[in-house]
């Protein structure tokens, strides 16, 4: 728990003088008491108060922290997003790069190393996942994974366009069929989330889904 000495002057006494408060280390223990409150009782139940008393704080110490309760539960996942994003983006980068090969089936085992790269990282970042999957009802962010399924269509929707410039061609989808196979894909990769799989278990899922829904894609796609 933090000892909070002075709030107004953000100061503790040691040998005697007045010496600054080291405010990196409040601040993590806060994000820590964050982290078990949201992962309790979920966004909307949450309580800065409960928070603030954890840690040692009067809850008008703790909104200069953190202007609302918002902002705390973005402090716990937007740099996960961030980083998921630049990665993802990596990701389909490298997919181009294997589409001027005119491999169709290059390409798509190149794909298929996606689902487990991504339940990996999500393990890697397991907590920050499950308060976005599980816990962010009534934030900006409980639409997460439905966000990830457009993400994931257009991305792949764009790959299509660019293989008939490689001459390679795939079967054709209405957009509504496409929307919800690509939906389920996506949802059914963060069920291991929901059910709180171990990490051993997550990544034997991550290949049961491949091999569950590689067939339907090819299948449907003509590959």
């Amino acid at each position: 728990m933090i000892f909070y000495i002075c709030e107004q002057c953000s100061l503790t006494m040691k040998g005697g003088l007045h010496m600054p408060r080291d405010k990196t280390q409040a601040h993590e223990k806060i994000i820590q008491a964050a982290v078990r409150e949201f992962m309790e009782y979920g966004f909307e139940n949450a309580s800065m108060r409960r928070i603030a008393s954890e840690v040692g704080l009067t809850v008008g110490a703790l909104y200069r922290h953190f202007p609302n309760k918002e902002e705390m539960f973005a402090a716990l996942v937007e740099p996960t997003i961030d980083e998921l994003m630049a990665k993802y983006q990596a990701f389909v980068e490298q997919g181009y790069e294997v589409m001027k090969c005119g491999d169709v089936q290059q390409l798509w085992d190149e794909s298929e190393s996606e689902t487990k790269w991504l339940m990996c990282f999500v393990y890697d970042h397991f907590e920050a996942f499950k308060l976005l999957i599980c816990r962010s009802q009534g934030t900006r962010f409980e639409s997460f994974v439905h966000d990830m399924a457009l993400l994931e269509e257009r991305s792949t929707h764009d790959y299509f366009e660019r293989m008939k410039h490689y001459n390679m061609t795939v079967n054709e989808l209405s957009q509504q069929e496409f929307h919800m196979l690509v939906t389920a894909n996506v949802s059914a990769l963060f069920e291991a989330v929901i059910h709180d799989f171990s990490r051993e278990e997550a990544i034997h899922y991550a290949q049961t889904l491949d091999a569950f829904f590689s067939a339907g894609w090819k299948k449907i796609l003509g590959i």
